[in-house]
């Protein structure tokens, strides 16, 4: 009899060690194809984020070229690093062309802009027209070196 649970509780133990083997392995390839999918997500948003400072760039060589206004490029580019939550990192290296935006970002625009009284689109255009010409030669100092810029990604 003694033999007999001998060999069952081999049995069980053997029967045991076969599930657990088949369990670290599927976690194995489970846990490969978790790091797949996450350097494959990376890689499409290195991919986005190269593209849109790329978009940075052009816009920054726009307004040197006087092919975009200050103001609309400073706006556009405020936006794009804003979307890239590069803002806080990048405020410091171009310090005038986030003055300025800072103060223009939340100027109506399009039909909001033309709803307002004829008095006010002026006070706002006063205020734009004042800043770029305070700002104007720094920001296009600074998007001289938008137009070379490059940053490495954080992770």
């Amino acid at each position: 009899m003694s033999t007999a649970l001998i060999i069952i509780a081999i049995i069980v133990i053997i029967a045991l060690s076969a599930y657990a083997t088949t369990l670290l392995l599927k976690l194995k390839r489970q846990t490969a194809n978790n790091q797949r999918i996450l350097e494959e997500r990376q890689a499409v948003a290195n991919e986005h984020r190269q593209k849109v400072l790329t978009d940075i760039r052009y816009i920054a060589a726009a307004m040197l070229e006087d092919r975009c206004e200050l103001s609309e490029g400073v706006v556009r580019i405020g936006k794009l690093f804003d979307a890239l939550s590069m803002t806080e990192q990048v405020t410091p290296l171009f310090p005038q062309l986030f003055a300025h935006y800072q103060l223009i970002e939340s100027h109506p625009i399009m039909e909001a802009r033309k709803a307002l009284p004829k008095q006010q689109r002026m006070k706002l255009d006063f205020a734009r027209m004042r800043s770029e010409a305070d700002l104007g030669d720094a920001i296009l100092e600074e998007a001289k070196k938008i137009a070379e810029f490059e940053h490495a990604p954080t992770h």
